[in-house]
């Protein structure tokens, strides 16, 4: 594809693939990929990218959180945008993929439309949101919050591991923290917010599908529990007479599994983290601390489930005479991927010659933030095994090519809502 003299040397797939790895070379750890939020790896990574987006034809800039936008101008300045973003910072010892694929793969779409001299009636803006994962500040969605208009200014006070407040990390990294409302964009700027990710699990793998269409974003009710019994010695304390706290866990955990195995509506569950006290190998548990987490794309399921859950733990806990804490620490709704933007990511993937398949999101993405100012949609791209958050997470060359060429294809024949009001399905 021509442009000027400009000439396209690679595939995409294989700029892609290069830029991914170039990326994923910027971590703090040697042998490891680990790019917090507000890290200098991380100021690294944001003028590498501002560098890639100048080199496609977009306007860029660092906005008041720390995201990466870029910008390619429509038909006429000014004009609403087709927003496409994911996010840059990583978990701790994580895979190259996550995040970068879909901020990488959108910049190698707007390049190969700036080689082609291709406008549209709309802008195209591309963001690489600077916190997703919320592994510093333990709050996710930072960078996406921030544009949607919902950022928490608490947040600013938080401490990371070393005691560094988030307020003054941003000082730090160059940013003002009295200004981060200056991100904020507002509905009537972006026509759609979409998003290309790997899948993060097996489902596309198993279909033998390079891509999928995204239903929803599912929503997530974490709880913490604990159960006090009473701590007794292993030896002289009979069976019928204990109060152990961590075999009353035993059978909760077990219910929990129990229950979504046995659901059909999409609903997961996992226990994630368990502690018992006093924790020695000759003592009875007298209390036991665990997790809860439960997810489903519908969010009365969740509710549901979650009831149900809570139900059979204070049954538990009754009939061995524990005492029961239960508090939710996370209630997040489910962020449904809009009716008019799935068909054209259908379309889109039907006409690269792919079978259609459609999946929810059991992870969490910047759409779940995005949406209260946008329409979302989503295309998920096949990663090995299912693999993700972890070293060995994978996108062979050839599915990062069919996801880009999606995208293309989406892009391409983009078609704006044209009803009076937004098809969004409510959360």
């Amino acid at each position: 594809m021509v442009a000027g003299n400009a000439v396209q040397t690679t595939s995409l797939g294989e700029e892609i693939v290069r830029r991914i790895n170039e990326l994923g070379a910027i971590s703090e750890e040697a042998g490891k990929l680990t790019r917090i939020y507000l890290s200098k790896e991380l100021r690294e990574a944001a003028d590498l990218i501002l560098g890639w987006m100048r080199e496609a034809g977009m306007s860029a800039h660092l906005d008041a959180i720390g995201n990466v936008c870029g910008r390619y101008e429509g038909e006429r300045p000014g004009a609403p945008c087709l927003m496409l973003g994911s996010h840059y910072d990583t978990v701790r010892d994580a895979g190259k993929w996550d995040g970068p694929l879909g901020v990488i793969t959108a910049i190698a779409c707007v390049a190969d439309l700036n080689r082609r001299g291709r406008r549209f009636p709309f802008a195209i803006e591309v963001v690489g949101f600077a916190d997703e994962e919320g592994v510093r500040f333990a709050s996710t969605l930072l960078g996406s919050r921030a544009v949607a208009g919902t950022f928490d200014k608490s947040v600013l006070n938080t401490r990371d591991r070393d005691g560094v407040s988030m307020r003054d990390a941003l000082i730090t990294f160059g940013l003002d923290p009295d200004h981060i409302g200056a991100a904020a964009r507002t509905r009537r700027e972006l026509i759609a917010y979409l998003e290309l990710h790997i899948e993060q699990g097996p489902v596309l793998e198993a279909q033998n599908l390079p891509v999928g269409v995204v239903t929803a974003i599912a929503g997530a009710t974490r709880l913490a529990a604990r159960l006090t019994g009473m701590a007794g010695h292993a030896g002289t304390v009979p069976m019928a007479l204990r109060r152990d706290a961590l075999a009353g866990a035993a059978e909760c955990i077990g219910a929990i599994e129990q229950f979504c195995r046995t659901d059909d509506g999409g609903l997961v569950g996992t226990v994630g983290y368990i502690q018992a006290r006093p924790g020695a190998t000759n003592v009875v548990p007298g209390e036991v601390s665990f997790t809860i987490d439960m997810r489903a794309p519908i969010d009365m399921h969740r509710k549901r489930a979650v009831a149900e859950i809570v139900r059979q733990i204070e049954a538990v806990a009754k009939r061995r005479q524990l005492v029961l804490q239960l508090d939710v620490t996370h209630e997040n709704g489910t962020a449904p991927c809009a009716p008019w933007l799935k068909e054209q990511i259908a379309h889109a993937i039907g006409a690269e010659g792919f079978s259609v398949f459609e999946l929810p999101s059991g992870a969490g993405h910047d759409g779940m933030a995005m949406i209260d100012i946008a329409d979302v949609g989503m295309i998920f791209v096949r990663c090995r095994g299912g693999i993700s958050h972890h070293p060995d997470e994978h996108v062979e060359l050839a599915d990062a090519e069919a996801g880009a060429r999606v995208l293309l294809r989406v892009i391409e024949n983009f078609r704006p809502w044209e009803g009076k009001s937004s098809p969004q399905v409510t959360r």
